[in-house]
């Protein structure tokens, strides 16, 4: 998973065009090494971690395997301020140490044996689209929004580790969701609603407050 990550890593460097804007990459940089400092020692020093700022309106961010993570410039207009973009990064940096991407490879091979041994047994194209359709929508879309929700959590308590503000990461879902405009019933969506992950990242408040 590792190496899949540096491989996509590079891919992407090389697909996406790179941020040239010295002020805002030493900004994110800043950010993303409080962030990785607030890791414990075994995680800090089981990848090398590198950030790239992509030149790109889309508001988001990722990391992969083996500590790489990209962050685009759009993000820093919804991110309004350190502790924001911090929210965001915690956020990513927390499904690479929950090792969310090996669940989800795992995950994804199993969905992938199930649709093909359905087609050698002879199922027809309707059942086999039915049985594809609910596999997502009834195992594999749930379960990614546990994961989603489980970054949310260490997100929070890393921000607050690094010593960033936990309440920003409120506020930071506020912003998306006044320019996310229509969305998909929250049962067909792989992202907790924004309503969702705001009440749920309240109830951790206090003790986010209090790591602080």
């Amino acid at each position: 998973m590792v190496q899949q990550g540096e491989n996509l890593y590079q891919q992407i460097q090389q697909e996406e065009e790179i941020s040239t804007d010295s002020r805002n990459t030493q900004y994110v940089q800043c950010v993303a090494d409080h962030v990785i400092a607030a890791l414990d020692e075994r995680q800090r020093a089981n990848y090398f971690w590198e950030i790239t700022v992509f030149d790109s309106e889309q508001a988001n961010a990722f990391a992969l395997p083996g500590g790489k993570i990209g962050v685009y410039s759009g993000l820093l207009s919804v991110a309004q301020n350190q502790h924001q973009l911090a929210a965001v990064m915690a956020h990513e940096v927390g499904h690479v140490s929950a090792n969310h991407n090996n669940e989800r490879a795992s995950r994804s091979t199993i969905r992938n044996i199930g649709v093909a041994a359905a087609q050698t047994l002879g199922i027809s194209n309707s059942t086999l689209k039915a049985l594809d359709l609910g596999a997502q929508f009834g195992l594999f879309l749930p379960f990614s929004r546990i994961q989603e929700s489980e970054a949310d959590s260490l997100g929070v308590f890393l921000m607050a580790n690094a010593g960033f503000d936990p309440m920003e990461s409120i506020t930071l879902w506020q912003n998306m969701n006044a320019i996310s405009g229509s969305r998909s019933p929250e049962l067909l969506s792989t992202h907790p609603s924004p309503r969702s992950r705001m009440a749920e990242l309240r109830s951790l408040m206090s003790s986010a407050l209090q790591l602080r």
